[in-house]
């Protein structure tokens, strides 16, 4: 079992910055992709940024050049640095784990920590 502890999420304003956390703990495998997804009221959850345990990085388009995803495969833990914040970015942010192990995919999410764009 996999569990994913999300931290760093607040209200800031407009063209601020925050930073998440979020930390991996349990069985982890060292072939895995780490993300972070967000859901506003509304809308469908969406990929905001992935990362490959090798470094292979991936962004939705609505956040390329202002948030950047980074990892530290010794904590098991990925960060999102989130820059230029917009109203639009507003959202609950979850953290996501894919791992493979014997042919069969596993996939984790953290409970989700809320980001509020708001002057």
């Amino acid at each position: 079992q996999v569990h994913l502890v999300e931290s760093g999420g607040g209200l800031v304003q407009p063209g601020g910055s925050l930073r998440l956390s979020c930390a991996a703990s349990g069985t982890i495998f060292s072939i895995n992709v780490m993300g972070w997804y967000r859901q506003a009221p509304g809308k469908e959850r969406e990929l905001v940024a992935g990362i490959t345990s090798g470094g292979t990085i991936s962004h939705g388009e609505s956040v390329k050049g202002r948030f950047s995803i980074s990892r530290d495969n010794a904590k098991n833990t990925v960060y999102l640095q989130m820059n230029s914040l917009k109203p639009e970015d507003t959202a609950v942010y979850y953290c996501k784990l894919d791992q493979w192990i014997n042919g069969g995919s596993y996939a984790y999410w953290g409970q989700g920590t809320q980001v509020t764009v708001s002057s």
